[in-house]
């Protein structure tokens, strides 16, 4: 409790709530603090493997026009890291995954912000003018989309079963000395777990709003209309 510096109040607490907040709030601090050590070992761990091969992508550009672009191109002058999203919108699947879509609705909001730091792009199994007409749709016009339906990228990196099945993998690249190496993944997501795995609730703003209330997530989910 020594780090707590100043006890705040709200209007007509009483004392069995201010007592039960205290305690609360000594947790979240320490929570704070475990965030940041485990950030911390991501920041530390050794360069991971190179890249099977310098992956060629269609990417679809907002005025819907389609080009090729290799891997090592996401990397923009001074920005040696790439973060990629692997949303699940498969060549067989009708509509795209609304969870998948919930997570892009807010890094579409924030990619201009990241773009300041590293690099950001969002892949998906779909040929590029369905990826296109669905972002088009859904007006992330901030995020750069790329098709790897003719590459093997969401095999290699976990964010497809053998089966064909679509999962929502992120990952991190980094650039350096000319080699492209993987940094980090949402491992996560293949552990054996109680429950959700949750691997993306750190980008994924929408459950931590909802885990401030005294409902909590409850078994609602989002959907294409929300």
């Amino acid at each position: 409790m020594d780090a707590i510096k100043l006890e705040i109040k709200f209007p007509n607490e009483d004392s069995n709530y201010r007592s039960a907040r205290r305690e609360l709030l000594a947790a979240e601090i320490e929570l704070r603090a475990r965030l940041e050590q485990v950030a911390a070992m991501r920041r530390s761990l050794p360069p991971g493997g190179p890249v099977p091969c310098d992956y060629v992508f269609q990417a679809v550009a907002v005025d819907g026009a389609l080009s090729d672009i290799r891997m090592s191109a996401l990397f923009e002058d001074g920005k040696d890291t790439l973060f990629v999203y692997s949303f699940m919108f498969g060549p067989d699947m009708e509509r795209p995954c609304p969870s998948c879509s919930s997570v892009l609705d807010a890094l579409n909001g924030n990619a201009r912000h990241i773009a300041g730091r590293i690099n950001l792009a969002v892949v998906a199994r779909s040929p590029a003018p369905r990826i296109q007409a669905f972002a088009e749709e859904r007006g992330w016009h901030d995020l750069r989309m790329l098709s790897s339906a003719e590459n093997s990228y969401n095999a290699d990196y976990f964010s497809e079963t053998e089966s064909g099945g679509q999962m929502p993998m992120a990952n991190v690249f980094a650039l350096r000395d000319g080699t492209i190496r993987h940094t980090w993944g949402t491992e996560m997501l293949y552990a054996k777990l109680d429950g959700q795995p949750r691997h993306v609730d750190l980008i994924w703003p929408l459950w931590n709003v909802l885990d401030t209330t005294p409902g909590g997530r409850g078994d609602w989910n989002p959907t294409l209309g929300s």
